[in-house]
């Protein structure tokens, strides 16, 4: 993504906010997540994309200049790996290696899971964003925004394999573990398969509902993805065919999405300080639960779906300059306040 933690919220953009097409209530107004623990992190005041890994249960965050890594379930800090500019984060366990992008060095910082040591840096060009890793292939893939770009490094030989040109500039990018890597073409309202095998982009599908759609989550048993737009929407696509299946309101300032497996959930984290949370009911069958209230600038997240548990990162907004017409400009974040969310089911 392009925006970092310092990403200005509008003054309207509060806890709960209304908009059409509102959720239904859970009894007595409960909200279905609550926020059980709040791990500082401290400077810098930068944060990206989350990463958690089920089988060692740790948090892997991109925090300005460092991927901080932490115990998913105590919130223990654990290490820190440093990356300038650290944005995607792809952990591959069976080699024992993780992939972060460092928009700083061009490049993709290798590093060891136990000792968080860096062995390689891998260039790939211009620019880096999102990054996934595709079982079926062995290869990580790095989203260049700036050059319209997919890069896949081969996790074996830890070099770049070949690269892929995409329609635009690319967010959020899923993989269905078949084969099919799927990214959000952000300056477009699309969404692209690439053939992770060939190198291929296999097709290109409009939304144009979405605007600037960036989260995106998938649900690879029912073929289902879920795009979260700029315009408070979330898209809910065919992965074989790029059909649109159904569109619902999301909150404000959307940045990432997630999908509980186990629970049958998406949701979209919303940097106005909401949590949008969508029940899968059926085969193409949704409902629309709640906007959990959270944090404002809680807008990036990943899921714990064997406790189904919600990671969010965030800071505290603080107004810099009062007079000022652009909101970009009138809000910040206080210094030192970057920290890692956990958002719990409510029972």
């Amino acid at each position: 993504m392009k925006h970092t933690g310092t990403l200005a919220i509008a003054a309207s953009l509060t806890l709960g906010c209304a908009f059409a097409g509102a959720p239904a209530q859970t009894p007595q107004g409960r909200s279905l997540y609550v926020i059980a623990k709040t791990i500082p992190l401290g400077a810098p005041d930068r944060w990206d994309y989350l990463t958690y890994e089920p089988g060692s249960h740790r948090i892997y965050a991109a925090h300005g200049t460092s991927i901080d890594v932490l115990d998913g379930r105590s919130g223990e800090p654990l290490g820190k790996v440093a990356v300038p500019g650290a944005n995607g984060i792809a952990v591959v366990p069976e080699v024992g290696k993780g992939y972060a992008g460092s928009r700083a060095n061009k490049s993709v910082v290798v590093f060891d899971l136990k000792t968080f040591r860096i062995s390689r840096n891998v260039s790939v060009g211009e620019d880096t964003d999102a990054v996934a890793y595709d079982p079926a292939s062995k290869r990580v893939f790095v989203m260049e925004g700036d050059p319209h770009k997919a890069i896949a490094v081969d996790t074996q030989s830890d070099r770049v394999a070949g690269a892929v040109a995409l329609s635009g500039d690319p967010e959020f990018a899923v993989v269905d573990a078949q084969g099919a890597l799927f990214v959000n073409i952000a300056d477009r309202r699309e969404i692209q398969r690439i053939n992770t095998r060939s190198l291929e982009v296999e097709a290109t599908w409009a939304i144009p509902e979405c605007e600037s759609p960036h989260g995106l989550a998938i649900d690879v048993n029912s073929k289902r993805l879920f795009s979260t737009c700029a315009n408070s929407k979330m898209v809910i696509v065919d992965a074989t065919n790029g059909h649109v299946v159904h569109t619902f309101p999301i909150g404000q300032g959307t940045d990432g999405s997630g999908f509980d497996t186990v629970r049958k959930r998406a949701f979209s984290s919303n940097g106005s300080g909401t949590l949008t949370v969508l029940q899968v009911a059926g085969p193409d069958q949704f409902e629309l639960l709640q906007e959990t209230p959270t944090q404002p600038l809680a807008r990036t997240m990943t899921v714990d779906s064997e406790t189904g548990r919600i990671y969010l990162l965030a800071g505290e907004r603080i107004e810099v300059e009062p007079a000022a017409p652009n909101p970009r400009r009138r809000y910040g974040v206080a210094p030192g306040s970057a920290r890692l969310l956990f958002l719990d089911p409510s029972g």
